[in-house]
């Protein structure tokens, strides 16, 4: 009993800490489980707690710093300023297509794993022919939104990683079998475009004047490279292929995650900058997003090693069960699920990832769930999650389209959610995780 409250105490601590930003996510990770492992008299064990909780987290590091390096060389390379400019050119001033458009530029974008990125890449792309046809913004900053939320599942997303980080287990394992779930998600965020698209294509309709015409825009010289010496046109579709190769042997789990982005960094790093000194600016450039995620997951690996080594994850899934009925029990990664949606809008991914995730798994494993599954049921709320205020880059999102951000809540949250349960349902379907354990 005294280990379960002391861990649902030191929980309870680190959520609470992180939400009133009275200590940062990266410091609290360290300095509450410590004093927690302290307080309950394993002030002797802690040291080998922490490393073996750093060493598991080790393969999840890695992969993280190699993805972020990849897609920001490929993307400094311009990857995909031919995508934009041809959906620019394909669209024309069809709404229906201009909205679609924004939909499949923002999932391919979402490749990178920063949905910052991903805002400022579309909204940079398509704002200016929102604007020119007269489209509301909020359709935009709304479909955005979705397609992040599901592309934000990828391992190096953001997500994910907690999740795996939070069980102790392989990233891929969680992602693979959602990737099916994503597809759906992915189709029904069409579905959806082109239902508003219809619906604003009616309403300009009305709006317009017999015979008259908006011009259109020409993208022929957009470009998503920030710096335009970095880019390397004719490699474009040489990394293109790099890039389809390498998702292919993701899903194929041909060798470990880490080990692929490595070895596809190395190859678009001599590919486009071969030049040792030019090299290095490019990875200066994202060493900031790279120290981010990484120094939080090794952080974690501390917070889960103690709250593991010390049987507190344990005692907590004992007490928890105690309260569960069993009738429920097996029902648990739906559960899991549907509680996902509301908590990771109300709380942050590192209290609800780090801080609920590995109680509800433990006392899943008690009825044959797998922490795989578990995690996998946990991540479908994260087109809710989202939507959150205290998501500093749905701020950017709602300043890029100039929208109110209440307005923008009140707009995007039935979409986020009807996401959220396709996620959800296509999860159950595909066999990420079942609906009943046994």
């Amino acid at each position: 009993m005294m280990l379960s409250a002391l861990g649902f105490l030191m929980v309870a601590a680190f959520m609470i800490l992180i939400m009133t930003k009275r200590m940062a996510p990266i410091v609290a990770l360290i300095v509450v489980p410590v004093a927690f492992g302290l307080l309950a008299g394993f002030g002797g064990q802690l040291g080998p707690m922490m490393l073996d909780g750093i060493t598991r987290m080790v393969s999840t590091g890695v992969m993280l710093m190699f993805a972020i390096l990849y897609f920001g060389i490929v993307t400094d390379a311009g990857l995909f300023d031919p995508i934009v400019r041809a959906l620019l050119k394909i669209v024309d001033n069809d709404p229906v297509k201009v909205v679609v458009g924004s939909v499949v530029l923002a999932a391919l974008v979402s490749l990178d794993g920063d949905g910052s990125t991903t805002y400022m890449i579309t909204a940079a792309a398509f704002m200016p022919l929102y604007r020119r046809i007269g489209l509301n913004p909020m359709i935009m900053a709304c479909l955005l939104l979705n397609a992040s939320g599901i592309m934000n599942i990828i391992p190096w997303g953001g997500p994910t990683a907690r999740a795996a980080t939070a069980l102790q287990i392989d990233s891929s394992g969680v992602f693979i079998p959602l990737v099916p779930a994503m597809a759906v998600g992915l189709g029904w965020l069409v579905l959806l475009a082109i239902y508003l698209g219809r619906q604003e294509r009616k309403r300009l309709g009305a709006l317009s004047l017999p015979g008259e015409a908006r011009p259109a825009l020409d993208g022929a010289t957009f470009s998503v490279s920030t710096d335009p010496t970095m880019c390397r046109p004719r490699l474009v579709y040489v990394n293109a292929a790099l890039t389809m190769v390498l998702m292919a042997l993701l899903v194929m789990a041909v060798l470990p995650l880490p080990v692929l982005f490595m070895c596809g960094f190395a190859v678009a790093a001599t590919l486009n900058y071969p030049q040792p000194a030019v090299l290095k600016t490019r990875v200066a450039q994202h060493a900031p997003n790279v120290l981010a995620v990484v120094s939080l997951i090794f952080a974690a690996g501390i917070f889960t090693g103690i709250l593991s080594g010390t049987g507190m994850v344990e005692a907590m899934s004992k007490s928890l069960l105690a309260v569960i009925p069993p009738s429920l029990g097996p029902y648990l990664a739906p559960i899991t699920g549907i509680v996902s949606i509301p908590m990771t809008f109300f709380i942050s991914n590192d209290a609800f990832y780090f801080g609920m995730l590995p109680v509800l798994a433990e006392a899943a494993s008690h009825y044959g769930l797998t922490a795989q599954q578990m995690a996998s049921a946990a991540l479908v709320g994260q087109p809710v999650h989202l939507l959150s205020p205290l998501v500093p880059s749905t701020w950017l999102l709602a300043g890029l389209a100039g929208v109110d951000f209440g307005e923008y809540q009140k707009f995007t949250l039935k979409w986020a959610t009807a996401t959220s349960v396709v996620l959800l349902i296509a999860g159950l379907l595909c066999g990420a995780f079942p609906l009943r354990a046994g």
